[in-house]
């Protein structure tokens, strides 16, 4: 079975007054993209995962706490730990953890919550 992680930033603790977000974004909305990120990735007949860190070194070892409970063929980055110029750093912390600790891991990065599925898809179909 292929075993995918989605990994982002726990809603509850985005800075919504950040500029760089679009207007109107808020935790529940995220939080329903999730739903649909597991859903449709249990469509595709993938056993997946979430982990949503809080951005410090709380949020690092809880990602890399899941990165050893299973071997994933793909580890999704959410475009909110990517995307906003001042969560640079723990995106840079993201790739790295998952470097180190999934180093047979695909990485893929979606562009919302919603499109998660489509993300893991298009590394784990590249062969």
């Amino acid at each position: 079975m292929t075993h995918v992680l989605f990994v982002g930033q726990k809603p509850e603790t985005v800075d919504f007054s950040d500029p760089a977000l679009p207007p109107g974004f808020n935790a529940e909305k995220i939080n329903a993209g999730i739903a649909v990120a597991v859903a449709k990735i249990a469509e595709r007949g993938w056993q997946g995962n979430t982990c949503m860190i809080t951005p410090d070194k709380a949020g690092r070892d809880m990602l890399e706490k899941k990165l050893r409970e299973a071997v994933y063929d793909c580890v999704v980055i959410g475009g909110g730990l990517r995307i906003p110029p001042k969560s640079l750093a723990l995106f840079e912390m993201v790739v790295n953890a998952v470097h180190k600790a999934a180093p047979g891991a695909k990485i893929a990065f979606n562009t919302r919550p919603e499109d998660t599925a489509e993300a893991a898809a298009r590394q784990l179909d590249a062969g």
